[in-house]
């Protein structure tokens, strides 16, 4: 896990690899927790992951609607955090 800033604001960045595609993958986020959507940027293929304490503790393959869907949920979020 790396920190970084974005935009002016300290980012995390944890890396990972592909289960389906084995390639490096790398996210970036605010908080030291998350669990939502990532796609491969390789593959494409679509994951739902879970990341606790800087750890990535699951990545779950997950359809493209559930996909769009929790898509929605962060974009919801992401606008009332603003407020």
């Amino acid at each position: 896990m790396v920190t970084k800033i974005i935009n002016g604001v300290h980012a995390l960045l944890i890396k990972f690899k592909c289960p389906k595609c084995d390639i490096d993958n790398s996210y970036s986020f605010a908080d030291s927790n998350y669990q939502g959507p990532y796609r491969c940027w390789k593959c494409r293929e679509l994951f739902m992951i879970t990341i606790e304490g800087d750890k990535l503790k699951s990545c779950e393959p997950t359809t493209q609607e559930e996909f769009d869907r929790q898509n929605e949920v962060e974009a919801l979020k992401a606008k009332f955090k603003k407020h």
